[in-house]
């Protein structure tokens, strides 16, 4: 069988890493490129030394370089930088798989309000394909671009849509209480994100004007067919290294369809390789997702207040960035969503 030449442009960051650890295991793919500014030159092994038997170095981001070596990349770079290697690589007949938030929102204004910045391509804005498989599978199938959803917005949207889409629940009033590992962040120097700092601290940050709030909002608006719709996202940092947890709370419409939430949860998602919605009584916790591509999902009715609470768990490095982006490039294939995921 032709294995698939793939490529991970930013290979240097923790999503850069896990997609190695991911890549490398896969049986259909040839890693043939590993990019880093910061690296360039080293062998993969001596930046990361669990994967000393990898005979790749890092080089430099060379657009040409890239495509000569690949049919498929990978971005996992800071947001912003992924608009510069898109569109090139692109035209050079390769796929894209986008791991950062350059392609997610379908708003041009909206994306200029949360990044500061116009889109230099909102061509592609437009092409680009929202890559939540459980909902957009179809799409995918047919993409050159896939913009991997961000991992706040995964652990909020995959317990939500079901509800949204059946009108079980208010489309206002929504509000989301997540929490994420310190991977969250990105592999940087800074001070907030330091071992003292985050050790023993919980913190909430960003609590208005997050930037993944207004791709959680458009996903949610989809759903739930109205053209705006707003909620609370409250952010916080806690001391692991990866996994977040997010619980939502949102108001049933009636008791009988607050009664009727789980079931319409287990329904939507009795057929997917990588939800799992938990039986009655029972709520999500990260130990059991880290180092995995799944979602679990725990929902429960309270009556005294009409609300529907959703409780999920997901690592934000695997279902929330690389395995979710390999799982993307599994259904582009035509492979089992599974492959090399389990």
């Amino acid at each position: 069988m032709h294995k698939l030449r793939v490529a991970i442009v930013g290979a240097s960051g923790y999503s850069g890493e896990e997609l190695l650890r991911l890549l490398l295991a896969h049986p259909n793919l040839e890693l043939t490129c590993i990019t880093s500014r910061q690296e360039a030159g080293k062998p993969a092994g001596a930046v990361f030394p669990r994967y000393r038997e990898c005979q790749l170095r890092f080089i430099q981001p060379d657009v040409d370089q890239i495509a000569a070596q690949a049919d498929l990349a990978f971005l996992a770079l800071p947001h912003g930088l992924a608009n510069e290697y898109a569109a090139p690589l692109l035209q050079r007949g390769l796929k894209v798989i986008d791991i950062s938030a350059d392609f997610r929102l379908r708003s041009l204004e909206k994306y200029a309000r949360y990044y500061q910045s116009e889109h230099p391509a909102p061509e592609l804005l437009q092409e680009a394909v929202y890559g939540l498989p459980e909902y957009y599978r179809q799409d995918i199938r047919q993409a050159r671009l896939v913009a991997c959803p961000g991992c706040y917005p995964t652990s909020v949207l995959l317990p939500t849509l079901p509800l949204l889409k059946v009108a079980l629940v208010e489309t206002g009033g929504i509000e989301a209480f997540s929490m994420s590992g310190v991977t969250g962040a990105g592999r940087k120097l800074a001070a907030p994100f330091l071992f003292p700092e985050c050790n023993e601290s919980l913190r909430p940050y960003a609590i208005t004007g997050h930037r993944h709030l207004p791709e959680i909002e458009q996903e949610l608006a989809l759903a739930a067919g109205v053209k705006e719709l707003h909620i609370n996202f409250l952010p916080h940092l806690v001391p692991v290294n990866r996994g977040i947890h997010s619980t939502i709370l949102m108001q049933a419409k009636n008791e009988k369809a607050g009664e009727q939430a789980l079931e319409c949860l287990q329904q939507a998602y009795q057929n997917e390789p990588f939800v799992r919605v938990l039986g009655k009584g029972e709520l999500a916790d990260t130990k059991n997702v880290t180092m995995t591509n799944y979602c679990e999902i725990g929902c429960a009715y309270d009556p005294h207040t009409g609300k529907v609470i959703l409780s999920s768990a997901v690592d934000n490095l695997s279902k929330g960035a690389a395995g979710q982006a390999l799982q993307n490039l599994n259904i582009m294939a035509g492979w089992p969503e599974d492959c090399g995921l389990r």
